[in-house]
């Protein structure tokens, strides 16, 4: 079984919470950790952006990743929202179990 790590940032604790309770609730995901307090330094059309985000650790199986990612696009306040997976290549036993389980 494939463990993947989603990283996913959002402007605020009104989406991150919408993107969470909405993944878990379809068991895409058995554990959404949000990150307050991220700043994010990048460059959009060209300009220089500095910006506050809350990032989203949300832990998977890959067979998921489509479907989060649609989900994502389709509710995320932001027009390219980064959806990006990372495989996990070590894992407790258990805890793969518990992920595999609660995404079942």
């Amino acid at each position: 079984m494939d463990i993947i790590l989603i990283y996913c940032t959002v402007p605020d604790k009104k989406s991150a919470k919408n993107i969470a309770n909405t993944l878990i609730k379809h068991h895409l995901a058995a554990c959404i950790s949000m990150t307050d307090r991220v700043e994010s330094i990048f460059s959009w059309d060209g300009d220089y952006c500095k910006e506050k985000e809350i990032l989203l650790t949300i832990k998977t199986i890959r067979n998921n990743f489509e479907k989060i990612n649609s989900i994502i696009n389709e509710i995320h306040p932001y027009s390219v929202p980064e959806v990006i997976a990372v495989p996990v290549i070590n894992c407790s036993e258990d805890y793969m179990k518990w992920i595999a389980h609660e995404t079942n």
